[in-house]
This record gives structure tokens, C-alpha cells and sequence, in this order.
């Protein structure tokens, strides 16, 4: 057998498959567009995976463990309401492992991340949870070095709680959600022009706009939010808080550290918890996401 992982990493509008070493390094990279519904999703993973394979000169059913992230609530390789990719229900390990000959293990992407944030950061933590600030907000879960699900898949989804009856609206109309503060949708639905990038936003709050600076303290509010509430839940030992909004890096730490700090100074409950100290940024731009799948199913003992 090789000494290859595969993992593949299942968005809402590519499909991003890589093969590592047992060290973690890249060995190969390939992305292709999804197709959306359950033929198109198996379709897509299936052509990507078949070129990293292809050019790592190994078949698939000869890696050492090959796994999937995606969208949705996943249980038992089956996953659920994937709505970004028409997926009501599908077992999805199931239509994978046909193709491929070999058992797949089939995750939460955030889930996935989580593992791959996990191991690349090097911490020594057993207990972490994973904060994921791209388009949406979600977190990932690993309690004594296993991934934590909750009863339903759902552990982690974080976005949905509201901290503000009076706060801006999400998608379904529910006021001050911590997805709609800190995560690129929420930003682009308060300014409200669809055709302004999150990004653009933070660089106006950066130059000095009003209404942009607002937003970007919104965001610092409410990352400050989601790891008060990850500590408090969880009581981790640890939060990496990666994804695409830290890409703003030391602005989005130092914002979000000024905010748990004003906490601190006005609690010594949450002063002992050292909210700030037990934070850090995922660095880098590797494919986190994918390479968490490669290792889904691998021991952490």
C-alpha cells in the first residue's frame, strides 16, 4: 500500500482534491467545478480525485485512507441538507466507496477543517475547537482528540445563535446571528450591495469609511463572541480561528483580543478564562479543509 491520504474538499462551487505524504506535505493538487444534486457531487469528486491519483501514480484503492468534506450534516457517511448543493439526503461514503473499490470516510467540512487545523498548527492541545470565518461561520469541534458531532451532526454551528434581539438581520430574517457579523456573507448583507466583496468592505473601514468601521467593530464583536461562547461550552483548551476573513490578519486578532479584553477587565470570571491567550490565527493559506479529510478515520491517540 502507499504511503499516500487523499482528501477532497466539497464546496458550493468547486470540488478541491489533494494527495499528502505522512507529513502532511501537498503531493498533489486538483480542482474542478461542482456539479450540483447527488449524481453531479459524486461526478465531480470522482474527476478531481482521479487526477491526483493519476498523477501521484497510485490507485485510489491503494491509498492509505482517502476522505471528504462537505456542506451539510453529516452522520454515518450520509449527508443531509447540503442545500448550496441541491443534496437533500444522500449516502454519500456509500456512492464513493462504489466508485472507488475502498471504504471513504465522509465529514462536516468544518468538521474536516478542523482536524486539518488541528494537526497543522502543532499544538499540544487534546481539546480545540476550530472557528471557521469564510462565507459562513461555523465551528469544529475536538474534544480529548476525537471530532465531537453533538446527537444530530450539529455541533458547532455557532452562526445561528443570536446576540442581539436588536442586531442586523440574516437571510431568514433572524436579528443579530453571529454568522451575520462575522462571516463574509453577514458583512456584504449589511452593507447591502451584493456586488461588494467582504474584503472591500474591511478595506474601507481601513481608509477611514463610517459605515465600514462600524461593520469591522461588528465583526470584531462577534468573533469575540463565538470563542467566549466555544470557551464556555466547551471549555477547550484551545481556538484556531482560520477561513477567509483572516486574511485581514493582526487587524482581525487585535480587534477581536481589544473586545475579550474590555470583557476581562469587567469580569474576573471571564478575566480566569484568558479568552485572548487561548486564541491564535491559522497561518498560511494550505488547503486545510482537504488535508483534515486525508486524515479523517486516522487514530489520534
Amino acid at each position: 500500500m502507499s504511503g499516500v491520504r487523499i482528501g477532497v474538499d466539497i464546496g458550493g462551487t468547486k470540488v478541491d482534491a489533494i494527495a499528502v505524504d505522512e507529513r502532511l506535505q501537498v503531493l498533489h493538487r486538483h480542482r474542478v467545478p461542482v456539479e450540483k444534486g447527488p449524481a453531479g457531487v459524486v461526478r465531480s469528486a470522482q474527476a478531481a480525485v482521479e487526477v491526483v491519483a493519476r498523477k501521484c501514480a497510485v490507485d485510489v484503492a491503494d491509498t492509505l485512507s482517502v476522505g471528504v468534506g462537505i456542506p451539510g450534516a453529516v452522520s454515518g457517511g450520509v449527508v443531509r441538507h447540503a442545500l448550496n448543493l441541491d443534496l437533500d439526503e444522500i449516502d454519500l461514503a456509500a456512492a464513493l466507496a462504489d466508485v472507488w473499490g475502498r471504504p471513504v470516510q465522509v465529514e462536516n467540512d468544518v468538521n474536516a477543517a478542523a482536524v486539518g487545523a488541528w494537526r497543522l498548527v502543532g499544538t499540544d492541545a487534546r481539546s480545540v475547537a476550530y472557528l471557521n470565518l469564510g462565507t459562513g461561520l461555523a465551528a469544529g469541534i475536538i474534544l480529548d482528540g476525537q471530532l465531537w458531532r453533538g446527537a444530530r451532526g450539529t455541533s458547532g454551528e455557532v452562526g445561528h445563535i443570536s446576540i442581539d434581539p436588536a442586531g442586523p438581520l440574516d437571510g431568514e430574517g433572524n436579528p443579530g446571528g453571529l454568522e451575520t457579523y462575522a462571516s463574509g456573507s453577514g458583512i456584504v448583507r449589511q452593507w447591502g450591495d451584493p456586488t461588494v466583496e467582504a474584503r472591500e468592505v474591511m478595506a474601507l473601514a481601513a481608509k477611514g469609511d463610517p459605515r465600514a468601521q462600524e461593520i469591522r467593530a461588528g465583526l470584531f464583536f462577534g468573533v469575540a463572541h463565538a470563542i467566549r461562547v466555544l470557551v464556555l461550552a466547551y471549555d477547550v483548551e484551545e481556538v484556531i480561528v482560520g477561513g477567509g476573513l483572516t486574511g485581514m490578519g493582526d487587524a482581525l486578532l487585535d480587534g477581536t483580543a481589544g473586545v475579550l479584553r474590555e470583557w476581562a477587565e469587567g469580569s474576573r470570571f471571564l478575566a480566569s478564562l484568558e479568552l485572548a491567550q487561548r486564541t491564535r490565527i491559522l497561518e498560511g493559506h494550505r488547503p486545510v479543509a482537504a488535508i483534515g479529510a486525508a486524515l479523517l478515520g486516522v487514530t489520534h491517540g
